[in-house]
C-alpha cells in the first residue's frame, strides 16, 4: 500500500512541492516522503489510539468534507511537525504545503478507495497494511452496513464497533512496536 500511498502523493505534489519556492528541489523526494509516511503513520496511529470510527468514517467517504475531519488535521499537522524539524521550513510555508497536499491526497485515497472500478486502494487493504493483518479475512465493507459474524472481540456478548476497534487498534499497535519492518522500514527501502 505504501507504494501506491506514496505514487498518489507523487501525483498531488506539483504544486504543493515541486513548485514550492520554499522546497528546495534537491529536497522534493524528500518531502513527498515524509508527506506519504505522515499519513500511513497518521493512520495507524489514529488506529492505535482507538479511533477507527474515525479512520473507517474518513476512509468510507461518511466523514464528511476531508479538509474538515479530524484526523485530516491530526496528519497535516503532523507533517507540519516534520517539515520543521527536519526541512527547516518557515512555519507558514509548512502550515500552507500541509494544508494544500494532505486533504488532496487523502480525498483522492478516499475517491479511489470507494470506486468500485478501482482497484489500486481498498479499504481491507489499506486496513490489513496499517494493522499488520489484522483485518484480513473480515468484510469491512459488509461490517460498515451492519456488525455481524464471531466478531465478539471483547467477549461481552455482542458484536459492534468496540470489537472492529479493539482488533484493529491491537493490529496497529503491534504494527508499530515493530516499526523496523512497518512504514519507516518500508519507506527507507522505497527512497534508497
Amino acid at each position: 500500500m505504501l507504494e501506491q500511498l506514496m505514487d498518489l502523493v507523487r501525483e498531488h505534489a506539483q504544486g504543493a512541492v515541486v513548485n514550492n519556492p520554499a522546497v528546495p528541489n534537491e529536497q522534493n523526494e524528500a518531502v513527498i516522503g515524509a508527506a506519504t509516511e505522515s499519513i500511513a503513520s497518521g493512520l495507524q496511529q489514529e488506529l492505535a489510539n482507538g479511533n477507527t470510527e474515525g479512520v473507517l468514517s474518513l476512509l468510507s467517504g461518511n466523514g464528511g468534507e476531508t479538509a474538515s475531519n479530524p484526523v485530516v488535521s491530526n496528519i497535516s499537522n503532523n507533517l507540519v511537525g516534520t517539515l520543521l524539524e527536519k526541512f527547516n521550513l518557515d512555519k507558514g510555508a509548512a502550515t500552507q504545503l500541509a494544508a494544500s497536499l494532505i486533504p488532496a491526497v487523502l480525498g483522492s485515497l478516499v475517491h479511489k478507495t470507494n470506486d468500485p472500478s478501482n482497484s489500486s486502494f481498498s479499504l481491507d487493504g489499506i486496513l490489513n497494511s496499517l494493522t499488520g493483518g489484522s483485518a484480513q479475512g473480515i468484510n469491512l465493507q459488509g461490517i460498515l452496513g451492519k456488525l455481524s459474524g464471531g466478531l465478539d472481540t471483547n467477549g461481552d456478548g455482542q458484536v459492534n464497533l468496540e470489537d472492529l476497534k479493539g482488533l484493529l487498534s491491537n493490529g496497529a499497535q503491534q504494527q508499530q512496536a515493530n516499526a523496523g519492518g512497518g512504514f519507516g522500514g518500508l519507506l527507507k527501502n522505497l527512497l534508497g
